[in-house]
């Protein structure tokens, strides 16, 4: 069971070996779900619980190395690694610290995500024992990671535009999911609905709003409220296909739109034009910012970045934002996600899905319609 050919872990490794070779690194070591499912293909939705911890190390030589609980042994035997190193979990007093101990014995530099956007999934004191019974030197990887995991390959690729155009399906019949009078958690729920019957394969991110002429936030549950005239509904998806994310929002008048909420959606649209003309190999990601914000006027807004790279996770490195100066490169999948403050208290927010080239981006998102569509 694998959601790729084995030359595209055999590369991947390849790839970080080079980097581990470069940087004087030993092994590189991960417990985060993105990570260890990269390498090694395991995934799972078994990461929901928190109880057990999981590792993954790449020898900058030999091929890599799973020390995992004994529950996800059978799991990870599908996948391409073949060393998997097992104990009982969980366990009271020693958690795998032993077990992962041993397997970097020989190491003295251990590459180790410490940096932005990056977690520590496992008892913050076993990772100091870890530290201190190796007596190896850990080093922040978060770069090399970063670089690793921002270019995909052109089987990542496939996936992340298939689940785009999934996305994409499920908006277009907005017409005949959404109505005035409808309960915003039934348009949530009808949605996703149609999202799984477009062919995604799970919607684990579904957020949005609807309020008169603008919204206070993006990131909300629904409740019962009823879609009223002159509501803006906005839906915000991160559907997946084999664990990859598709992340952009529609935005949808019900009945009808003030001039306000039409001009600010028009700005949007604009503002993501100016973006997609701007998006370039060779491009720093705080001049991309820049245009999408002067394009707005240089107004106010309090959702800090204009969008991200995507991927394996909703949101990936790097950001759209002033201070991250990350220079893009074919193979980046980025959103453009501009935002604005329609009037006090209320936002708007546009978001498409992009693929990053020697040339023009490459829409992966059915393109917005240039006017607030109206339900």
């Amino acid at each position: 069971m694998s959601d790729f050919d084995l030359v595209e872990y055999q590369t991947r490794l390849s790839l970080a070996q080079k980097a581990m070779s470069e940087n004087k690194l030993d092994a590189l070591v991960f417990c985060t779900e993105a990570e260890i499912r990269y390498f090694s293909g395991f995934r799972t939705l078994f990461w929901q619980s928190p109880t057990r911890p999981w590792f993954l190390v790449l020898p900058q030589k030999g091929e890599p190395i799973a020390v995992i609980p004994a529950i996800g042994a059978d799991l990870m035997q599908k996948t391409w690694v073949k060393d998997i190193r097992t104990w009982s979990s969980p366990h009271p007093t020693d958690d795998g610290i032993s077990l992962l101990t041993k397997a970097l014995s020989n190491y003295s530099r251990i590459g180790w995500p410490m940096g932005s956007e990056t977690s520590l999934r496992m008892p913050v004191r076993d990772f100091d024992e870890l530290r201190s019974s190796c007596g190896a030197e850990f080093i922040d990887c978060t770069d090399l990671l970063k670089a690793l995991r921002m270019v995909k390959s052109k089987a990542e690729l496939k996936i992340i535009q298939e689940i785009c155009e999934i996305g994409s399906s499920a908006f277009a019949r907005a017409g005949a999911l959404f109505s005035p009078g409808q309960a915003l958690d039934d348009a949530f729920r009808q949605f996703k609905i149609a999202l799984l019957q477009e062919g995604a394969e799970d919607v684990p991110y579904l957020v949005g709003a609807a309020s008169q002429g603008g919204y206070g936030d993006v990131i909300s549950p629904p409740t019962n409220t009823q879609l009223r005239d002159g509501d803006v509904l906005m839906l915000d998806t991160g559907a997946t296909l084999k664990g990859y994310f598709c992340d952009f929002d529609r935005n949808f008048a019900i009945t009808r739109a003030d001039d306000r909420a039409k001009r600010s959606y028009e700005k949007l649209w604009h503002a993501t034009e100016a973006g997609l003309k701007y998006a370039r190999s060779g491009t720093r990601c705080s001049d991309l910012f820049n245009v999408m914000h002067q394009s707005m006027g240089g107004g106010s807004s309090d959702v800090g970045r204009y969008g991200h790279g995507l991927g394996l996770q909703l949101t990936e490195w790097p950001s759209i934002y002033a201070h991250d100066h990350t220079v893009l490169k074919p193979g980046m999948v980025m959103t453009l996600e501009p935002s604005l403050e329609v009037s006090d208290g209320k936002i708007m927010v546009h978001e498409e899905n992009i693929l990053i080239t020697e040339d023009a981006p490459v829409l992966l998102t059915q393109r917005a319609a240039p006017e607030l569509p109206i339900i």
